[in-house]
């Protein structure tokens, strides 16, 4: 008892001396600027604990969300009301959804129940809850948070994407509006049955060049139209919804959303190879597709067997769609989820070989080959790092000192807080700004500039506002910029955004 109560002492003592280096790094500030004063009270508000500093922060504006599944960010009680609408059942025995075998069959078959039933059963709608989320969830023998988080994923698949994506859009954009968030990049995985069929009939060829020509040939463009019709009808929806179009538009509507093409690394690699190709297709037609990703536990077997052969695919890929921009999950690994080996390199070949312009979760960084240069490397090239603090937590274990935040902030990689998938982890945008407050003690200069980084790092088009001579000596986020710095913001939906934030930054500080 007396080791582990040092023990923790001396974890808190290592985290305050990191935070303390961190923020003697920031230029002081005035003491009667809004920024000063707005600091101050952010300190206060720290000091009367975590139910007053989630007050101060839900209302501070924090730019975008850069890493959110779009299925996971989706609350479980909407999952279920989905289902009930669909006339969906449930596998008692493992809490999944799942269609009937015959539609206009009266009744779910045996062994299941209507998923409808939850909502006159409460017991059974608590159920669904859990399943579908990380809600009453304890680690036991033999399952762990890792486990319960990855399954949450196939208990509610069975819910129809072009049916209710309209619906998801809405949800996740009206919260990010009530945080003061103004862009998400979500991660979405559309339709490619015709991939996934024509990487099986024609098989795996090492060739790249061959394969491509092979996917191409046989017709791998043609589900694009399908893809861009899903996403377009998703967004009609989201915009009925909220009433965009009328007077009396909900604030959700200002909520700028792109999004991240999903590749599901844990599959054979002609079917990653296709799907990835069919990827980099979409993203170079259609602009609302601003980039891809690799998705699925990165510790599966075919994730770690493929891993290095998968960062030759984007290698490749690149070469050939340069203007495709691409963001990775690499380093969500902790020691013991995979053999020592298996923690050496992810990271690295993710920016050298795969080319990824940002890092989801980058956990695992210190055990990399020679971490030092390779921070060093992602400082100087400006790769970002997307920190999901409650995600690491519950799936890897990862949290306070064993977390490298403070250290990615010590040798200056870019980072910004982001959710990875709110809806199964019970959270919001906001929840992380708290825990990092608490957790790392970082102060509000340190937030404020992970709330730009959000911007900075996005994949919006144009020249960042940080990065250009033409609105020099205008003050940011004012109301009447100079005409060439009008001219400017109108070349790049970037720098408009980063503007934008600025502007509601200031009204945050002038507040306080």
């Amino acid at each position: 008892m007396l080791a582990s109560s040092f023990l923790r002492r001396a974890v808190v003592a290592a985290v305050a001396i990191l935070a303390t280096q961190v923020s003697a790094q920031a230029v002081p500030l005035r003491s009667d600027t809004a920024e000063a004063r707005t600091a101050k009270a952010f300190e206060t508000a720290r000091q009367q604990g975590p139910l007053a500093l989630h007050a101060f922060l839900a209302d501070m504006p924090k730019g975008g969300d850069l890493h959110n599944h779009l299925s996971g960010a989706v609350y479980a009680e909407s999952w279920i009301a989905d289902a009930a609408a669909d006339g969906l059942c449930v596998d008692i025995a493992t809490s999944s959804l799942i269609d009937k075998h015959d539609a206009s069959a009266p009744h779910c078959g045996t062994g299941q129940r209507p998923a409808a039933d939850a909502l006159s059963d409460q017991h059974f709608y608590d159920t669904l809850v859990d399943a579908f989320s990380m809600r009453s969830f304890a680690p036991s023998a033999g399952r762990s948070g890792h486990d319960q988080f990855f399954d949450t994923f196939g208990r509610f698949q069975a819910v129809a994407p072009s049916r209710h994506m309209g619906e998801w859009l809405n949800e996740v954009s009206s919260r990010a509006a009530a945080q003061n968030e103004q862009y998400l990049e979500l991660m979405v995985t559309p339709p490619f049955a015709h991939a996934r069929e024509l990487a099986r009939t024609l098989g795996w060829q090492a060739d790249f060049d061959t394969i491509r020509k092979q996917l191409l040939e046989h017709g791998l463009k043609d589900e694009i139209a399908i893809d861009e019709q899903l996403l377009s009808q998703a967004l009609a929806e989201r915009t009925r919804q909220q009433h965009c179009n009328e007077a009396k538009a909900e604030a959700a509507c200002n909520v700028q959303i792109r999004f991240l093409y999903q590749v599901l690394r844990g599959a054979a690699p002609e079917r990653v190879f296709a799907q990835t190709l069919l990827g980099f297709e979409l993203a170079s037609v259609d602009s609302r597709w601003v980039g891809i990703n690799f998705v699925m536990p990165e510790d599966g077997y075919l994730s770690m067997r493929d891993y290095s052969l998968q960062m030759r695919m984007l290698d490749y890929l690149h070469r050939l769609y340069p203007k495709v921009h691409i963001s990775l999950h690499a380093g969500e690994l902790a020691p013991g989820l995979v053999p020592p080996d298996g923690l050496r390199f992810h990271i690295r070949q993710a920016v050298d070989l795969g080319h990824a312009e940002r890092i989801g979760h980058g956990v695992d960084v210190m055990y990399e080959d020679h971490p030092a240069q390779l921070l060093q490397e992602m400082a100087a090239r400006h790769v970002m790092v997307e920190i999901n603090l409650t995600s690491n937590d519950v799936i890897l274990g990862v949290r306070g000192a064993d977390h490298p935040l403070l250290i990615y902030l010590k040798y200056g990689v870019p980072v910004a807080l982001s959710t990875d998938d709110e809806g199964v982890s019970r959270i919001d945008l906001t929840h992380e700004y708290v825990r990092v407050a608490e957790d790392f003690g970082l102060d509000y200069s340190t937030l404020k500039q992970m709330a730009r980084n959000s911007l900075t790092y996005s994949f919006l088009p144009g020249e960042s506002l940080w990065d250009t001579n033409t609105c020099k000596g205008q003050s940011p986020g004012s109301s009447n910029p100079a005409a060439a710095c009008q001219r400017f913001l109108a070349t790049s939906e970037k720098a408009t955004a980063q503007w934008e934030l600025e502007h509601r930054l200031r009204a945050f500080e002038h507040a306080h």
